[in-house]
This record gives C-alpha cells, structure tokens and sequence, in this order.
C-alpha cells in the first residue's frame, strides 16, 4: 500500500447529512484524519454509528459542505474512481452484511474482488493470514448463516483488514465480541496506523478503548446536536 502523505486523509468539511437518507442530525459535521490517526466516536446508537461510516464512504447525500477521502470530493467522482477509492476502505458494520447463499471465505473477499484487479489466489492467501490472527481455525467455507456470533465477527475482523486498507471504519467489535479478541483487534489497528492507515472506531461507550487509550489521537461524540469534540485529559 502506497502511504498517503498529502494532508488529511479524511476530512468532513462543514457537511450537513440528508435527514431523510441518513437519519442524522442535519447540522455541520467538521472532522479531519490524518493518516496514522486512530480516532474514537462515541456514538449511542448503532444504526447512527453505520450512518456515520457511510458518510465518510461518500454514501449519504448531502445537504450542504463536503467529505474528502485521500484528497478527493465523494461527489466530484465517476464510478471508476469511486469504486477504486472505495476498495482501500475497510469497514466492519452492525448493519446485516453478509450475502446469505454465499460461503463465508467468498463473502469476505468480495469487497476486494469488486474494487480491485488482485488476484482471487493473493486475497486468499492474505484472508488465511488474516483469519488465524483472529483467532479462527481457517478460513470458514460454510455459509455465514452457519457460524457462530463469535466466529461470525472474526470473520467481519479479516473483511476489514484484508487489503492492507488505507482507512478503517470499525464499529466496536468488542462490544459484545468474544473477550480474547482484544488483543489481535488492537495490534491489527496498531500495525495498519505504523503502514499510514488512518482508524475511525465508532464505540457505544468509552470503556471498551480504555486499555488503547495512549494510542488514541482524538475523541469525539455524535449526538442531537451533532459532532463534538471530547477531552481526554
């Protein structure tokens, strides 16, 4: 992955969502990442915290400013453009996302598959990487359908990270994930941030990044009235 180095990586620049599309606050959203940044959003609501990542993605209208990724306006792009920016964003979501007649491996591969020209063979060797460091047996085959919660956000884990993303967008696994996750959670944020990768983690509570805190750049919270700033003193 070539490291982004041109100013923000992410940048929300006075954007105001489209209530009627997202459901969020329409009031100016103002945030910049920096590539290597981890930065924590508190946000309550889980269907708000998917929202979020979507603005972000460049997949929610807006009503006024505008949303950057790797120096580029979500709205001034073609297809092409946006299906290649959108292949170096790695998100796990709450919102239901696995293809239900598709096996599992194939299911998270084809983020990748669709918006890059990387080979099946590469995405599966570095999936089979993926899946052992997150505490998976092998890369699970059968359907999603048949796995475990836990094996299931395991496997939303290797989705994220597969393809050395230049920005994560992670609703909390850890709430409600398996405990020995933690560890393996954590060291793949930190060794995504040492390659440049820029980390949004959209968390229900500030507990959860307690232990990660030193390596925290910012905080914020999405509430009624928007985007604020936390301190972290």
């Amino acid at each position: 992955m070539e490291t982004y180095t041109s100013g923000p990586l992410l940048e929300l620049n006075r954007a105001i969502p489209s209530f009627e599309e997202s459901g969020l606050p329409p009031v100016p959203f103002s945030m910049k990442l920096m590539p290597g940044d981890c930065v924590v959003v508190e946000v309550r609501d889980a269907a708000r915290a998917t929202m979020f990542a979507d603005i972000c993605s460049g997949l929610v209208p807006l009503d006024g400013g505008n949303v950057t990724f790797m120096g580029l306006d979500w709205t001034q792009m073609k297809d092409r453009a946006l299906n290649a920016l959108r292949g170096r964003i790695g998100r796990i979501t709450r919102r239901a996302s696995w293809p239900e007649f598709v096996p599992t491996h194939i299911a998270i591969m084809l983020q990748q598959l669709h918006h890059t020209t990387r080979p099946q063979d590469d995405l599966l060797q570095e999936a089979a990487r993926l899946a052992e460091w997150f505490g998976l047996p092998g890369l699970p085959t059968l359907s999603p359908a048949l796995l475990s919660e836990s094996d299931l956000c395991r496997a939303a884990c290797v989705r994220a990270f597969l393809g050395r993303p230049h920005l994560l967008l992670l609703e909390d696994p850890l709430d409600g994930g398996p405990q020995e996750l933690a560890n393996p959670f954590l060291g793949a944020i930190t060794e995504a941030r040492d390659r440049g990768a820029g980390v949004i983690w959209l968390v229900r509570g500030n507990a959860v990044w307690q232990r990660y805190r030193q390596g925290i750049t910012a905080s914020w919270r999405l509430a009624d009235d928007g985007l604020a700033a936390v301190r972290m003193g």
